[in-house]
């Protein structure tokens, strides 16, 4: 019989401290960024403004989300209603884009149709246009369909994700294709075959497809400037642009827009927080066959 050798715990400890010797040097510099979010929403006009610019706040203060709440009481609708139309989009948008992406995903790995690559193909191009590229097209689709003054212009066209579409299917393709036909001698339908095999099989792919929707729709204030007219239909991601500069004078709304800028990163902050396990097993896997 075999004898299996022991690895001693505190061995491997010590084996692995030159690893952390190495990360936390690299994960304090990539911290900086998000602490100074943290630390610049709390500084004081005068340092705000201070040159050379400080890193810390010396004299932390609420003024600034004080500020921002006053704005909001100053104007005809309360902070409330943006909060509400931000929510409720988002949420809408990242389970359409889910389901959307896993859908889509399934037919374009597993399934055989006329014109299935040039589909493929078309995604791949649409990885290299950022939305500034394509606003006048889609401003000129939103008002054709009619959805101009209308929620969907909210959600409808960040439901076309490329990357994610992407993400998803080379998942897809690592599932076994004897799997999907097992399941379908049993019976099973398509949409069975999605929600029972699929989709708890790519959940990695899913959580992050999930982070980047609602990133894109959280931050998004395209179509509060361009398709909503109706002041109380717009997001708080417009808000916080509005009163960063009220009148055009972007020095007094520097403090109220620090605060703002808080306010978004911290629900995306939090997302990953709770997804970033799945998110890193995304990356191991995403490029497996």
């Amino acid at each position: 019989m075999t004898k299996i050798k022991r690895v001693h715990p505190r061995f491997l400890r010590q084996g692995r401290l030159k690893f952390y010797i190495l990360l936390l040097p690299i994960v304090a510099f990539m911290l900086l960024p998000i602490l100074y979010i943290f630390f610049h929403a709390f500084k004081p006009m005068d340092e705000l403004f201070a040159f050379p610019p400080k890193f810390i706040t010396r004299h932390p203060t609420m003024e600034n989300f004080r500020r921002l709440f006053s704005s909001a009481n100053s104007t005809n609708y309360p902070l409330s209603i943006y909060l509400f139309n931000s929510i409720l989009t988002s949420l809408i948008t990242v389970a359409a884009t889910v389901l959307m992406c896993a859908a889509s995903g399934f037919a374009l790995s597993k399934k055989q149709f006329r014109g299935k690559r040039l589909i493929l193909e078309v995604n791949q191009a649409a990885l290299m246009f950022v939305s500034v590229a394509v606003a006048i097209p889609r401003f000129l689709i939103i008002k054709s369909v009619g959805l101009m003054d209308n929620y969907l212009s909210h959600i409808l066209p960040l439901l076309a994700m490329p990357v994610g579409l992407f993400l998803v299917k080379q998942f897809i393709d690592q599932v076994p294709s004897a799997l999907i036909d097992a399941a379908q001698i049993d019976g099973c339908t398509d949409f069975g075959i999605l929600f029972r095999i699929i989709l708890p099989v790519i959940k990695p792919a899913l959580a992050t497809v999930a982070i980047l929707a609602f990133q894109q729709s959280w931050n998004s204030v395209e179509a509060s400037q361009k398709f909503i007219d109706t002041e109380q239909m717009k997001t708080f991601a417009y808000y916080i642009s509005v009163v960063a500069s009220p009148s055009g004078n972007t020095v007094a709304g520097q403090g109220i827009g620090a605060a703002g800028v808080l306010f978004l990163f911290v629900p995306c902050l939090i997302l990953f927080i709770f997804l970033q396990s799945k998110v890193m097993s995304a990356v191991a896997h995403s490029g497996i066959k």
